[in-house]
């Protein structure tokens, strides 16, 4: 049978209709919103916080623990310690209620049970962790319609071995969860005092890694310039794509307007704000601001251009 002939000419306006219309199609991809949700323990449902069109958000549910209640290690069994009032109905009707552009994700690790103060511990058997990892956040996964973790481990040990341990098994946990389709985004939550065991994660296993959620008020800068210098410093290590600028309702680092402020100036100074992460919901709430800075960060967001 003969091959089609297409003149070299035309092939040329064909590709030059093609080629715009696929570029449109990736600088228009939605913004991302962050937000943990559930740490305090007191009562908060997600339909309080108000999501744009136009925007993926995600809830951060915080946190999925692998210890008791006294703070006693698990060994990779993780159970649920978020708000009792976020049940897997209210995830199942708020997904239901906005479509696929809502996802849910639990945090792993946190600062604290109560007085007890998380610390990661490396494991005596890597492989055992995982496991047991594997299967206790797929059955949370499975019970909570959960489609994503974040890692929020804050304390650790001063030896490069503990490091590494950390990354080799979380990143072994995100890898499993991923090539199992468990789940569709991952993502690292480190801040200053954290940030060698997070780049030891994220230099072996980033390609994984969806989002950088660093807690840049831990860093407590108070301005937009300060806040520019910070975020030059963690874009180096964590990659200017993938970070995420954050901000903490009624809490540490800048404030108010400042944010925002700061937020204008990254993207004048080249960083593409692709998405915000703020912590948390519960101080919205608890603040009696109507969530404004959500609604602010989520306004910014759809006015400003995507960048890849």
């Amino acid at each position: 049978m003969n091959k089609p002939w297409i003149h070299p000419a035309v092939l040329l306006l064909l590709l030059s209709t093609v080629v715009p219309s696929i570029t449109i199609h990736k600088a228009d991809a939605a913004k991302v919103m962050m937000e943990y949700i559930g740490a305090t323990g007191s009562p908060i449902n997600f339909h309080a916080v108000p999501i744009r069109p136009g925007i993926n958000f995600h809830f951060i549910l915080g946190f999925a623990i692998d210890a008791d209640f006294s703070g006693k290690p698990l060994n990779g069994k993780f159970k649920p310690y978020w708000a009792e009032s976020l049940t897997p109905e209210s995830i199942s009707s708020l997904k239901a209620r906005h479509g696929p552009t809502v996802k849910v994700m639990a945090s792993l690790g946190g600062w604290s049970i109560g007085e007890k103060v998380l610390r990661w511990r490396r494991p005596k058997s890597p492989a055992q962790w995982i496991s047991n990892a594997v299967s206790s956040l797929q059955s949370l996964i499975a019970t909570y319609h959960l489609d994503g973790i974040d890692v929020d481990y804050e304390t650790f040990g001063r030896s490069e071995a503990d490091d590494d341990s950390f990354a080799y098994c979380v990143g072994e946990l995100i890898a499993r969860l991923k090539r199992e389709s468990s789940i569709s985004v991952a993502t690292i939550a480190p801040f200053h005092a954290t940030v060698a065991p997070y780049f030891a994660l994220f230099r072996k296993y980033g390609g994984l890694i969806d989002y950088v959620n660093y807690q840049f008020y831990t860093d407590k800068v108070k301005s937009p310039v300060g806040y520019l210098s910070a975020f030059r410093v963690r874009a180096k290590q964590f990659g200017k794509r993938k970070l995420l600028p954050s901000y903490e309702v009624k809490g540490r680092g800048i404030q108010g307007d400042r944010f925002f402020d700061a937020l204008a100036m990254l993207e004048r100074n080249g960083f593409g704000v692709n998405g915000v992460m703020i912590f948390s919901a519960d101080a919205s709430a608890a603040a009696d601001v109507d969530f404004k800075y959500e609604k602010k960060a989520q306004a910014f967001l759809l006015n400003s251009t995507r960048h890849s």
